[in-house]
C-alpha cells in the first residue's frame, strides 16, 4: 500500500489504525478490520436512508440504491481500493444529504416532492419547462390523484385508465415535451401505485389503532 493511499485512509478513517503499544503486525490487522468495519457501517447507513426513501419517493430510492450497488461492486470486484469506497461512500451520503436539503427548498410536501421527481427524472425536461410549472404539475397531480384514488386500483384497468387518463390531460395542459411524456407517464403510474400503497398502509394502521382503542373502552 502506497504512502499517499495510508494517508488518505488515515484522514478518512480519524487516524483510527494508530493503536499505541501494538505491534506493527497487529496494527496493520487492525487497520484492515477498521476499513471494514467503516465501509460496512457507510453501507448500512445509506441502506437505510435508502429503505425510508423506498416509502415515499420511488425515483429517488432507485437512484441511490444503484449508485451503491455498483460502488459495492466495484468495491468487491477490487476495481477500488478500500480507501477509495469509503471516499465513494461518504461521497454518496452527502449527496443523499444534499438532495434532502434541495428538497426543502421547493417547498412541496412529501408526495409533491415524489412526483416532481418523477417528472424530472430525465434532467433535460428542466431545460424545457421552468421549475414553478413543473411544481405546479406536481402539486395537480398529488391532488387530483388523492381525489380519484381507489385502494383497489392496481387491479382494476378502468382506475389504472383513469389515472392515466389525469395525467396525460396535466402534461398536456401545461406542455410537458411531448417526446418524454411517455416515460414520465410510465414512472408517474409507479409513483402512484407507491402513494396508493402508502395510503392503503395509512388506513390499515388508522383502523387498528380505533380497533385498539375500542377494545379498551370495552
Amino acid at each position: 500500500m502506497g504512502t499517499s493511499q495510508v494517508e488518505r485512509i488515515r484522514a478518512i478513517t480519524g487516524g483510527m489504525d494508530f493503536i499505541l503499544g501494538k505491534s506493527e503486525k497487529d496494527q496493520k490487522e487492525f487497520k484492515q478490520i477498521s476499513i471494514e468495519l467503516a465501509v460496512e457501517m457507510l453501507k448500512k447507513l445509506i441502506e437505510g436512508n435508502v429503505k425510508t426513501m423506498e416509502k415515499k419517493n420511488l425515483v429517488k430510492s432507485e437512484k441511490f440504491s444503484e449508485k451503491l450497488k455498483k460502488a459495492l461492486n466495484k468495491y468487491r470486484n477490487q476495481a477500488i481500493t478500500n480507501a477509495e469506497v469509503i471516499e465513494e461512500l461518504i461521497r454518496l451520503a452527502n449527496e443523499m444529504k444534499k438532495a434532502r436539503e434541495e428538497e426543502a427548498d421547493l417547498g412541496l410536501n412529501e408526495d409533491e416532492i415524489a412526483f416532481y421527481d418523477a417528472l424530472t427524472k430525465d434532467e433535460i425536461v428542466k431545460e424545457f419547462m421552468e421549475d414553478e410549472v413543473l411544481k405546479k404539475i406536481a402539486q395537480e397531480l398529488t391532488s387530483a390523484i388523492r381525489k380519484n384514488m381507489t385502494i383497489d386500483w392496481s387491479i382494476r384497468k378502468s382506475a389504472q385508465a383513469g389515472m392515466r387518463k389525469i395525467i396525460k390531460r396535466l402534461l398536456k395542459y401545461y406542455d410537458y415535451p411531448p417526446e418524454h411524456a411517455k416515460e414520465a407517464l410510465k414512472v408517474v403510474m409507479r409513483q402512484v401505485e407507491k402513494m396508493c400503497g402508502n395510503v392503503y398502509e395509512e388506513d390499515v394502521i388508522c383502523d387498528r389503532v380505533a380497533e385498539e382503542k375500542q377494545d379498551y373502552i370495552i
